[in-house]
């Protein structure tokens, strides 16, 4: 698995599953009907990664499918948790991956942190409706994307909303917008005419964050401009879990789009082709999904 400073820790090394919990089926509203085909997947960009297995270049044909234009949003997981009282793997964990600079003086003190992403705290309480620990809550970022969900959370979630989670190559048709081989999903100049276009990290990471972009952490789930189809922030603000094993070893899922902690400096994953992974029962304070449904 490829090491990345904006990626979250794993939580462990192997699979696990959760029972998902059942409810209503065919909630697609809000979804956007893509009417598929075939495209070049993937990059030989220079500024990729390769142990990432980005490339090659090759055809790939999908059919039509709906997504989601938009991230599931802290409002729209809280209407799934209250119909069903689902409790994420973080909340039966205790504890979730939060950045460092988030994180009340204290609590960062009393959190442990992995030796080679220090800038991430292991805090104990953290969770969705908590997004950096005890005393945090979502309550001024319902239109933000939730995040603390797992892979498992993710496919418990599409379960109850009728829907499932985007192959990496239903995710990256679909983010490309109709462009080929584009390295943003607008273009490949990252901020045309000197406009920021997606929530990443400016400045020196982890010291020092300009926000240029107005936000330092999760902003809404349609800030910014949408692509040629639709959809918004395929590029950075979080990671966004796709159905997908990174490799043959299964232990991985995939993930899409990078985050605001993403810089070009070490990660500049929020590129259209770029991947990464992590394992199904990890979480962190970048990391959430959309859903896709089969038309």
């Amino acid at each position: 698995m490829p090491v990345s400073s904006c990626c979250p820790p794993s939580r462990s090394g192997g699979e696990s599953t959760v029972a998902a919990p059942s409810g209503s089926a065919g909630r697609a509203e809000g979804k956007l009907v893509l009417p598929g085909g075939t495209f070049r997947m993937g990059t030989e960009d220079p500024d990729g990664f390769p142990d990432d297995h980005e490339g090659p270049v090759r055809e790939v044909t999908v059919r039509p499918f709906a997504i989601d234009a938009f991230a599931v949003s802290n409002a729209r997981f809280a209407e799934f948790a209250d119909a069903t009282g689902y409790r994420t793997e973080a909340e039966k964990f205790g504890w979730t991956f939060v950045f460092a600079k988030f994180v009340p003086g204290p609590l960062r003190k009393t959190s442990a942190r992995p030796e080679q992403t220090p800038w991430w705290c292991g805090v104990s309480g953290a969770y969705w409706a908590a997004p950096e620990g005890p005393g945090s809550s979502v309550d001024e970022r319902w239109d933000h994307p939730v995040v603390h969900v797992s892979w498992n959370d993710a496919n418990a979630y599409c379960a109850w909303a009728g829907s499932r989670l985007p192959t990496e190559a239903e995710w990256e048709y679909a983010a490309r917008g109709g462009l080929d081989q584009a390295r943003y999903p607008w273009g490949d100049e990252l901020t045309p005419g000197g406009e920021h276009r997606c929530n990443i990290w400016q400045g020196r990471f982890p010291v020092r964050n300009t926000e240029d972009d107005g936000y330092a952490g999760t902003a809404p789930v349609d800030a910014f401009q949408p692509n040629g189809f639709g959809l918004y922030n395929v590029s950075g603000n979080v990671w966004e879990w796709c159905a997908d094993p990174f490799d043959d070893t299964g232990t991985h899922r995939s993930m899409r789009g990078g985050s605001y902690l993403c810089h070009d400096s070490y990660c500049n994953r929020y590129r259209v082709a770029a991947r990464t992974a992590n394992t199904p029962d990890s979480s962190s304070g970048n990391l959430g999904f959309r859903t896709v449904a089969d038309v």
